[in-house]
């Protein structure tokens, strides 16, 4: 039968039977896994892939994309399952790649601040295997999100004002493209004026470029000192304007969080965070020399006075600044459990940090308007926040949160923001990319997907909308 004849299922087969010659222990068409690699955590419906394959290498990786490139049969890479846009949904007919056992650090260069690890291995894990050399990975998005899959999303989190994001963090790359030809992009050094940087073009690329299996990582020096503390403010305003002046003063600060009231009751409810009240609240961190961490702290407690703060409460010992950051990044949990029964959506949109308090005015009146209960919370110090969008869980309650979510987004675009400045696109921010960057530059991307893949097995329906294609 002619390739272009068989059916869906047929190529399907196809490639399952190719690949048991050699991997048959590590595919699973089991309900079970099937379901678990169906979905992320986002609202989108799930699709059970047709089968699941455990990839241990990046020749396996290479074996699986060369068998589907050849079938024409879809493939989506899959880490944690953490994402919360839609990222890891497969289509029909679709094999899940998972990556979630390729956890081996391959090197740790101490002297130059660098290591390689394989796409599966978690921040948490590579931290604490690599805590005796005296540094650490600080990007932290606070799920337990793999490293290859932070990468794929561009990942930020609570330290990014400081240390930036994954795309500042990453050197180089092992990518396997759809094909299964294996490269490599960057390398170890800081800076290189050659060649196109396709580091950069395969983070956030959401594994529809290609899929990637090892990182070159920078590394960071733990710090000498780490002080926590807690400042909470009667008017959000103030708690805004004291995150912004702080950037705008070129403070080094490590993190600086922001939690809403409803987010803030939520919090303590579950977090039991004794001693405080559901007001607006900001969550600082400071880092490095106890001088240097004694003169951010002076700085922002005369900036927090100065805008009407309430006094800082302070987490001297270890176990309170994680118990703090814990509740922070519990923040979707305890936003659950204001009613366990509904469903908890989460989005985020990012703008320039002096239009933060005109986004967050506009969104208290989307939501008031909405009817719906939406708490708020973020990375104030780099303008992007998040909603959690509290609605019954059926498609008429995810239809009225989609609305509220394409209102909170429109307003961030017209403020000359961005749809995400976290969770990336997946399916979820489909619909606002073309008013963000243009038709023109869309269709370049579309240019390079089609060059790249041409098939388009990787992940398809991410990231880009349909639509013309750059024709040169």
């Amino acid at each position: 039968m002619p390739e272009n004849a068989a059916s869906a299922a047929e190529r399907l087969q196809a490639v399952l039977t190719t690949l048991r010659t050699t991997m048959d222990t590590q595919i699973s068409t089991a309900p079970s896994v099937r379901e678990e690699h169906s979905h992320g955590e986002a609202m989108n419906a799930a699709c059970l892939p047709e089968a699941v394959v455990f990839a241990e290498s990046t020749d396996d990786v290479s074996a699986v994309l060369r068998a589907c490139h050849a079938q024409r049969v879809p493939v989506v890479a899959f880490g944690a399952g953490t994402s919360v846009e839609g990222h890891v949904v497969p289509p029909e007919h679709a094999i899940s790649l998972d990556l979630s056992r390729m956890t081996s650090i391959l090197a740790v260069n101490a002297e130059d601040l660098d290591c390689r690890v394989q796409a599966g291995l978690t921040r948490q894990s590579l931290n604490a295997q690599i805590r005796d050399t005296g540094l650490f990975f600080p990007v932290d998005p606070g799920g337990e999100a793999t490293l290859g899959g932070m990468c794929a999303t561009r990942a930020s989190g609570t330290a990014a004002v400081r240390y930036g994001t994954m795309k500042e963090n990453v050197l180089g790359l092992t990518v396997v493209l759809a094909t299964g030809e294996i490269i490599q992009t960057g390398g170890r050094v800081r800076k290189s004026s050659t060649g196109y940087d396709l580091t950069s073009l395969f983070v956030g690329s959401e594994g529809t470029l290609g899929i990637i299996t090892e990182v070159q990582l920078k590394l960071h020096g733990r710090p000498e000192t780490l002080s926590a503390a807690v400042c909470q403010f009667e008017n959000l305003h103030d708690a805004v304007q004291t995150a912004m002046e702080i950037i705008q003063c070129g403070i080094p600060i490590n993190r600086v969080e922001l939690m809403d009231p409803v987010q803030m009751q939520a919090s303590i409810q579950f977090s039991k965070l004794e001693g405080y009240r559901p007001l607006t609240t900001l969550f600082f961190e400071f880092a490095g020399a106890p001088a240097a961490v004694q003169e951010q702290v002076s700085a922002t407690e005369a900036l927090v006075e100065a805008n009407n703060g309430l006094g800082f409460a302070w987490a001297e010992s270890a176990e309170d600044r994680s118990r703090l950051w814990k509740a922070r990044h519990d923040a979707f949990w305890a936003a659950k459990a204001l009613d366990p029964q509904a469903r908890v959506i989460s989005t985020d949109c990012i703008v320039p940090i002096s239009r933060l308090g005109t986004l967050i005015d506009g969104v208290y009146e989307d939501i008031k308007a909405s009817g719906l209960r939406a708490p708020l919370l973020g990375h104030v110090g780099d303008g992007n926040f998040h909603t959690l969008i509290i609605t019954e869980d059926t498609p008429e309650g995810h239809a009225q949160a989609w609305e509220l979510d394409k209102k909170i987004v429109a307003r961030a675009l017209a403020l000359e923001g961005s749809c995400s400045g976290e969770h990336g696109v997946g399916m979820g921010k489909l619909d606002f990319l073309e008013t963000e960057h243009g038709a023109g530059a869309l269709s370049v991307m579309r240019a390079l997907k089609n060059t790249m893949d041409p098939h388009h097995i990787l992940n398809p329906g991410k990231l880009l909308p349909t639509g013309p294609v750059y024709q040169g």
